[in-house]
């Protein structure tokens, strides 16, 4: 079964969230158990620079504007098919946006071309292999079923996952030629979404399965509260969309072999996480208080995270003798906010604004408990993450969090099942009462690591989940047989 998975982001060679990390890590397990998966992403300049020696594969004469090749090379386990097309992709900044953080202009053309670019290996195949499915990931994807389903009824099955739906690559009307759309295209049950065009909303429509990245938020994206306008489209497709729930890949992420933190451990070794929660300390500027209950926070600081309710916990953090760790960026409103409260309690709150990705690696091996109070989160691999490490997890009542964190109450702590705490609804009084049980529970040390070493045995990989997808894959091809 050959699978081309087409994204605008796939680690280690570039990441702005999650999806580089799902495009990243799910491929070499679904290779493990029989697909021959090959990575379509940008060529953008740091991942060209990050390349030796791609073999030039195919050319495109003329690829919204300019000559490009599709180059192949393999990176560790993956194997990649590069866009290489210098007009859209050779600039400095980011994937979606330049130096000062705005939006490139032609995004629209940029991923477009992506999709095209998809398109025609599902046309023609490249190096002499043919995809027998196009997996298509988020709005940056959206076109590539669409544009594979010109090609008439001998082409390759579509699969359409949605990672965030918030994100929906809404565009003004007047690029629709540009993109090789035609008017009749434009309408509300086409890709009209509230006067534009949306990107999002052509993979939901023409993908011959959708998925999302976790069972709850497959519901949760039907109903107006988490939906973002889509809801009805959704509810329209229901019959062909699941939820397959993230994985992590568990060579990187493994407490027993990860050089970037200070000390190496297993489940049965949890005194050795001491060593971590003092480089933590050190390097946040954090007392080393080892009585202190070590709350960390890794996360972007936008209103969907939760982070401004969590910021109104701070006091009571400290008044509990605890601390606060946190790494990110974003809003510049949280930002200050959390800068304040640094300054406000030196040594109990402590605050990195950007990302580090060993400090990262560190942080979770380190903390006692890791907040996650997101409003609304599709899967989430940060709390995935801070189980495999023994951090346990404090998360709000929502999409994959909710399938993946086991609450700490008196029936899951009697049936030795739980493996963090979960609170709802998501404000900063029950947030609140969650941080109240759980340092009641931290002073009860062999309860405490009863919950750790619990959350270190679940499965956060991608076995099952691969399996899941296999099955979705020859399902289409089966009914395509």
């Amino acid at each position: 079964m050959r699978i081309l998975f087409t994204a605008s982001e796939c680690f280690p060679l570039i990441k702005t969230g999650g999806l580089a990390d799902v495009v990243g890590s799910l491929p070499p397990v679904l290779t493990g158990q029989g697909c021959d998966v090959r990575i379509l992403i940008p060529g953008y300049r740091e991942v060209m620079a990050k390349v030796a020696n791609p073999r030039t594969v195919a050319t495109i004469e003329d690829l919204f504007g300019s000559e490009a090749t599709i180059r192949r090379a393999d990176v560790g386990a993956l194997s990649l098919l590069l866009l290489d097309a210098p007009h859209l992709f050779d600039r400095p900044g980011g994937p979606y946006t330049d130096d000062d953080k705005k939006d490139w202009p032609d995004n629209h053309r940029r991923f477009a071309a992506l999709s095209m670019a998809a398109a025609m290996i599902a046309r023609d195949g490249v190096d002499d292999w043919h995809p027998d499915i196009v997996h298509a990931h988020d709005w940056q994807a959206g076109l590539v079923p669409l544009y594979i389903k010109r090609l008439g009824a001998d082409r390759p099955k579509t699969v359409f996952t949605i990672h965030n739906i918030a994100y929906q690559g809404n565009l003004p009307p007047s690029v629709l030629t540009e993109l090789t759309l035609d008017s009749t295209e434009f309408t509300s049950d086409r890709l009209e979404y509230w006067g534009n065009i949306s990107l999002l909303k052509a993979g939901i429509l023409d993908a011959d399965k959708v998925t999302t990245v976790s069972p709850t938020y497959a519901r949760e994206i039907r109903t107006p509260q988490f939906g973002f306008g889509m809801e009805g489209v959704l509810n329209a497709r229901s019959a062909d969309l699941s939820g397959i729930l993230n994985g992590i890949d568990e060579t990187v992420w493994d407490p027993q072999a990860d050089g970037q933190i200070a000390a190496t451990y297993k489940r049965t070794q949890l005194k050795r996480r001491a060593e971590n929660r003092h480089a933590v300390q050190d390097a946040l500027g954090l007392e080393r208080d080892p009585d202190a209950m070590l709350i960390a926070v890794i996360s972007r600081l936008v209103h969907q995270k939760g982070l401004d309710i969590l910021l109104e916990t701070v006091p009571q953090i400290v008044a509990r003798g605890g601390q606060l760790a946190l790494l990110g960026s974003g809003d510049p409103g949280l930002e200050a906010g959390y800068r304040d409260a640094a300054l406000q309690y030196p040594g109990r709150v402590g605050v990195r604004i950007g990302y580090d990705e060993e400090l990262s690696h560190l942080i979770y091996a380190g903390a006692d408990v890791m907040a996650i109070p997101s409003r609304f989160e599709p899967c989430g691999l940060t709390q995935l993450y801070a189980l495999r490490y023994g951090a346990v997890p404090l998360v709000a009542r929502t999409g994959g969090l909710e399938d993946t964190v086991i609450d700490a109450n008196p029936a899951a702590m009697s049936a030795r099942t739980a493996t963090g705490f979960v609170f709802s609804p998501i404000t900063a009084g029950e947030l609140g009462f969650a941080l109240e049980r759980a340092f009641d529970l931290f002073a009860d040390k062999p309860s405490w690591h009863m919950v750790q070493r619990r959350g270190m045995a679940q499965e956060v990989g991608w076995s099952l989940s691969a399996k899941s997808y296999m099955a979705l894959y020859k399902g289409l091809l089966d009914t395509a047989s």
